[in-house]
C-alpha cells in the first residue's frame, strides 16, 4: 500500500480508496499532469504527445470487455449491480470517445522501441483482464472502483487532446466520486473483503501508472531526437 493510504484507518475502506487514488492515480503523475494541463513545464507539449497518450490509452482501455464489464460479470455483490450497470454503459461511451480522439489526433508518433511498447501495453491489458476476472470477493470491484475514480483525471487529458484538434468533448456519465466511494463502503466492511478491494485498486493503479511512465519515457526519447 502507498504511504498515504497506510496512514488512513484500516477500518474505513472508502477513505483508503480515496487515499490510494490521490497518492497513486493519474492526477499525481507528472506526465499525465502535463497532458491534463495541455503544457509541459520543461518543454513544448506537442500534438504528438497528445496523440501518443490517446493511442496508448485506447490500447489499454479501448477494447470490450474491459475492467468494468468483467467485474459486472463476476461480481456477486447485489449492492453493486446498479452501479456496475451504470458504469459499464458509461464506459462504453468513453471507449467511443477514446476512439474518436485517437483517430482525430492521428497515429502514435514513431518512437524508438515502438513494438516493445505495444507489447508492454498488451501485457498490461492482460493483467487487467485477469485482475477483473478474479474470483476473490472484492478484488474485481476494487479494480472497477479505482478505474472510475481515476478516470476523471484521464478524461481531462483526453478532453485537452480533443479540443486541440477541434473536437467537442461531451460529459462523462460515469458514477460520480461520492456514489463510488459510498459503494466501496457498502460492499466492504470485513477485513478479507477490504483487503481484496484494496488489492484490486492498487493493481489497477499500478498498471495505470505504468502506462504514464511509458508515455513519459516515449516523450523524452522523441525530444532528445529533435
Amino acid at each position: 500500500m502507498s504511504q498515504t493510504a497506510a496512514r488512513v484507518p484500516a477500518g474505513d475502506i472508502s477513505q483508503v480508496m480515496e487515499a490510494l487514488v490521490t497518492a497513486d492515480g493519474t492526477a499525481s503523475h507528472a506526465h499525465a499532469d502535463n497532458i491534463r494541463a495541455g503544457i509541459d513545464r520543461n518543454a513544448v507539449l506537442t500534438l504528438a504527445d497528445l496523440a501518443d497518450a490517446a493511442h496508448y490509452l485506447c490500447l489499454l482501455h479501448g477494447r470490450h470487455p474491459g475492467v468494468i464489464d468483467h467485474a459486472a460479470n463476476r461480481s456477486a455483490d447485489s449492492a453493486g449491480q446498479a452501479w456496475l450497470a451504470q458504469a459499464a454503459e458509461a464506459f462504453a461511451r468513453e471507449r467511443t470517445y477514446m476512439t474518436q480522439v485517437t483517430v482525430a489526433t492521428g497515429p502514435a508518433p514513431s518512437t524508438a522501441g515502438q513494438s516493445d511498447c505495444e507489447t508492454v501495453v498488451s501485457q498490461q491489458r492482460h493483467a487487467l483482464d485477469m485482475l477483473a476476472q478474479s474470483d476473490r470477493r472484492g478484488c474485481a470491484m476494487g479494480a472497477a472502483i479505482a478505474l472510475v475514480l481515476d478516470w476523471r483525471a484521464v478524461r481531462h487529458g483526453l478532453d485537452v487532446a480533443a479540443i486541440r484538434v477541434g473536437l467537442e468533448p461531451y460529459a462523462c456519465e460515469l458514477p460520480d466520486r461520492a456514489e463510488t466511494i459510498a459503494l466501496a463502503r457498502t460492499i466492504g466492511g470485513d477485513s478479507a473483503t477490504d483487503r481484496a478491494i484494496q488489492f484490486g485498486a492498487r493493481q489497477l493503479l499500478t498498471q495505470q501508472r505504468g502506462l504514464w511512465d511509458l508515455l513519459k519515457a516515449r516523450a523524452e526519447i522523441r525530444r532528445h531526437k529533435r
